[in-house]
């Protein structure tokens, strides 16, 4: 029993202490928002990609491929948004709505997933078939959502809703990432020394530096009035879908990185992303900011929790 907490702990603290760590920077003057805007986007557009691609280029892509794996993940990712959608019916406010439905269902797949498999695990491939199954439905779903959705969704045809979401999906630098490294993969493109160690240089940089940015993105003061609402998506997002669909991955045999790459995608808080999308359509962003502020920090415990019980049942 000891043994099976040291490990989920061993697993969930370093990740947490990074952003502890961000939090610090912040509040003493080490980082301010503007800095910490440009590290978040530095980290999606450059050192994700990278680490992604570094995982995926490496691997036997033929003999590491999952179809059921990813097929679960996607169905699942359709069931969490079609839940957060009956979760947002129940709010009054409709322009909050759009909100709600991408902060219950969109997690940090790609910066808490490759960290949480990686410090168990040391690489992060099952983690990376992860995101080809479920990124590609964030962000159409997220795209489609806050438009329609919009304080200005009457000044945005059918038209123009398209072609936002395929462009949106296509320029995707996480998608990207993900596309060439299988690429590269299948072909057997040979590396040179040279791009080798300098994508291993932005790839080890992907994991601590993107923890440190959302970290020091926590703004307590934003937390007003919207309690209740975001404890809600917090129920939702890092209990209630586990609750769901964790059983359902085991009775199907996931076991291992598979299983925390799956637990990560139903568990993890919600990206912090989704502020940047939701201001970006128009939407206040208020409770997008709270719940990425309350999920982050109740999933400290929540992952934790998870771990613990998967580990004790020999899972992972």
């Amino acid at each position: 029993m000891l043994n099976n907490l040291v490990f989920s702990l061993n697993a969930t603290l370093p990740v947490f202490m990074m952003m502890i760590l961000g939090w610090v920077c912040c509040k003493i003057g080490l980082l301010d928002d503007h800095t910490t805007a440009k590290l978040n986007k530095f980290t999606f557009k450059t050192t994700l990609p990278a680490l992604l691609f570094m995982d995926l280029s490496k691997a036997d892509f033929k003999s590491v491929w999952d179809t059921k794996f990813v097929l679960f993940c996607v169905g699942a990712t359709l069931l969490s948004i079609g839940t957060a959608f009956l979760y947002s019916l129940m709010h009054k406010d409709k322009s909050e709505r759009g909100e709600i439905i991408q902060a219950s269902y969109r997690s940090s797949a790609a910066v808490l997933g490759i960290a949480f498999v990686k410090n168990i695990y040391g690489e992060a491939t099952m983690a990376a078939l992860m995101i080809v199954g479920t990124v590609p439905l964030y962000n159409i779903a997220a795209v489609t959502i806050l438009s329609l959705t919009s304080p200005e969704k009457n000044k945005t045809d059918g038209k123009s809703l398209f072609f936002s979401t395929l462009k949106g999906v296509i320029t995707n630098p996480i998608i990207i990432g993900i596309v060439v490294g299988i690429i590269w993969s299948v072909l057997g493109i040979p590396q040179p020394v040279i791009l080798e160690k300098s994508v291993s240089y932005l790839a080890n940089m992907a994991t601590p530096l993107s923890l440190i940015a959302l970290g020091a993105s926590f703004k307590v003061n934003e937390a007003k009035g919207k309690l209740p609402l975001t404890l809600g998506i917090a129920f939702i997002k890092l209990i209630l879908f586990c609750a769901l669909f964790l059983p359902l991955a085991v009775y199907m045999d996931f076991r291992g990185e598979k299983l925390i790459a799956i637990l990560v995608m139903l568990g993890s808080a919600t990206t912090g992303s989704c502020f940047v999308m939701a201001k970006n359509f128009g939407h206040k962003g208020t409770v997008t900011a709270f719940a990425v502020m309350l999920t982050t920090l109740l999933s400290s415990l929540t992952l934790t929790a998870w771990l613990f019980i998967l580990k004790s049942f020999d899972y992972i």
